[in-house]
C-alpha cells in the first residue's frame, strides 16, 4: 500500500501565503514525478504544479510567479509554497505521485485525500 498525506491548507486572506506538504508513505521502491492538484467547487480537477524526480518542475499558468513546487527525495515528500494568493485559488489541493511499489516492475499514479485551501476576500 501507498499512502499519501498532505497538511498545510487552512483559512487566508487574499494576498496572503500557505505552505502545503505532502508525505509519500508505504512499500515504495521509488518514485517519478509528483504534483499537486486541485479541484473547486462545481469544477473539473486541475493540475497546479509538477515536479520531477530530479527536480524540474512545470507550472499551470494561473499560477507561474506566484506558486512554488519543491521536493526532498529523502523524505518522498512534496511542498508547494503559495505566495500572494487570490480568492480563485480557493480549491480543495491534492497530492499526486507516481509510484513503484516493491516487487513491482510499473509506475502507478497514487493520490491522497487532499486539503482545503479557502482564501477571503
Amino acid at each position: 500500500q501507498v499512502q499519501l498525506v498532505e497538511s498545510g491548507g487552512g483559512l487566508v486572506q487574499a494576498g496572503g501565503s500557505l505552505r502545503l506538504s505532502c508525505v509519500a508513505s508505504g512499500s515504495i521502491s521509488s518514485i517519478n514525478d509528483m504534483g499537486w492538484y486541485r479541484q473547486a467547487p462545481g469544477k473539473q480537477r486541475e493540475l497546479v504544479a509538477t515536479v520531477t524526480s530530479v527536480g524540474s518542475t512545470d507550472y499551470a499558468a494561473s499560477v507561474k510567479g506566484r506558486f512554488t513546487i519543491s521536493r526532498d527525495n529523502a523524505k518522498n515528500t512534496i511542498y508547494l509554497q503559495m505566495n500572494s494568493l487570490k480568492p480563485e485559488d480557493t480549491a480543495v489541493y491534492f497530492c499526486a505521485a507516481n509510484v513503484k511499489r516493491y516487487y513491482s516492475v510499473s509506475y502507478y499514479w497514487n493520490w491522497g485525500q487532499g486539503t482545503q485551501v479557502t482564501v477571503s476576500s
